[in-house]
């Protein structure tokens, strides 16, 4: 079976071909289209501009996605239908439905969060069930039980900011380019934690929920509390923000992999290129004895394959025509 996967919730355009044979899922192709040079130059994202760059992008990469494919081996087309922003679903669900109508090829709404999860599952059949999944990205950190494929739990998820969103913000108050994730990350190979140490916000609550408004919070009055920011001062705050935000991330992860007995823990989104959090948690989780699964880092940013990954083993088709956008989709 052959998947053309589309994916615009964001800023990035994607699409991408996918093929299943014998359980095993084979990346033929994956194209991405990003604007983040263009939102670089504001600071964040602007939704009107993100979604007129995917207007201009979406034709070329299915494109360039299906070269040396013949239509007629493309067996349905998975769309991501939400969360994300409006204009930008629009762009990728009506290009589907158009595409869908005019081949005559079944149609895949799919939840971008679960497709996260689902670039774990591409080139990979060793993935063990039932399963923790951590997505963490800019707009989201969330926790969930994956018992089966189609049988998924929300465990808990952020009260405010997404980890990833503490990153950028907290890079924008040290005067990093935006976005601040992988800066950070950089920067904090330097860093001393001990000179500005930072809360862990959440880290004992109970549940599995999470809340990064006050990292940022914390990181500001550092911040106003030093006269004049240096090299050095800079990557130890981002070194203690790095670190205050792992903890939490990795504390919640085993605390539910513990409670829910399972065999793996799956990794997605964006923060999930983090090389320190990836190490850590692969660290821990082996010494719980589950095993850590996390996509190449080419796959953890928003694209087309996780996708089409995901429809393999959630989607059910429905009619181009009862198909519709949905920004605020979640797991319910």
């Amino acid at each position: 079976m052959i998947i053309l996967g589309l994916e615009t919730s964001c800023d990035e355009t994607s699409a991408a071909i996918l093929e299943k044979d014998n359980g095993k899922i084979k990346l033929i192709s994956n194209i991405i289209a990003s604007s983040l040079p263009l939102h670089a130059k504001t600071g964040g994202i602007i939704p009107e501009n993100a979604a007129r760059e995917q207007i201009k992008y979406i034709i070329p990469v299915i494109e360039k996605s299906i070269e040396g494919i013949t239509i007629e081996k493309i067996d349905a087309i998975a769309v991501t239908v939400g969360p994300g922003l409006m204009g930008s679903l629009l762009v990728g669900v009506e290009t589907a439905k158009t595409l869908s109508m005019v081949w005559n090829k079944p149609i895949i709404p799919t939840n971008h969060l679960i497709g996260h999860i689902y670039a774990n599952w591409i080139e990979n059949e060793k993935i063990k069930l039932p399963a923790i999944g951590l997505i963490v990205s800019g707009g989201h950190t969330d926790l969930i039980l994956i018992k089966n494929h189609g049988n998924i739990k929300w465990l808990g998820g952020t009260r405010d900011d997404a980890a990833g969103e503490a990153f950028d913000k907290i890079g924008r108050l040290l005067g990093l380019p935006y976005p601040g994730g992988h800066i950070i990350e950089k920067l904090s190979i330097n860093g001393n934690v001990k000179h500005f140490p930072m809360p862990s916000p959440m880290i004992y609550s109970k549940d599995f929920d999470f809340s990064f408004s006050g990292l940022k919070a914390a990181a500001l009055r550092e911040i106003q509390t030093i006269k004049q920011l240096n090299n050095g001062s800079i990557s130890d705050i981002c070194a203690s923000v790095q670190e205050a935000i792992i903890d939490v991330l990795i504390s919640k992860t085993l605390k539910a992999a513990k409670k829910y007995k399972v065999k793996s823990i799956l990794l997605g989104g964006g923060v999930a290129a983090n090389q320190k959090l990836r190490d850590e948690l692969k660290v821990k989780a082996s010494e719980s004895n589950v095993e850590l699964f996390v996509p190449p880092k080419s796959l953890c940013t928003d694209n087309g394959a996780m996708i089409a990954a995901a429809a393999f083993f959630n989607g059910r088709p429905i009619a181009f025509d009862k198909i519709s956008a949905n920004p605020q989709l979640y797991f319910d």
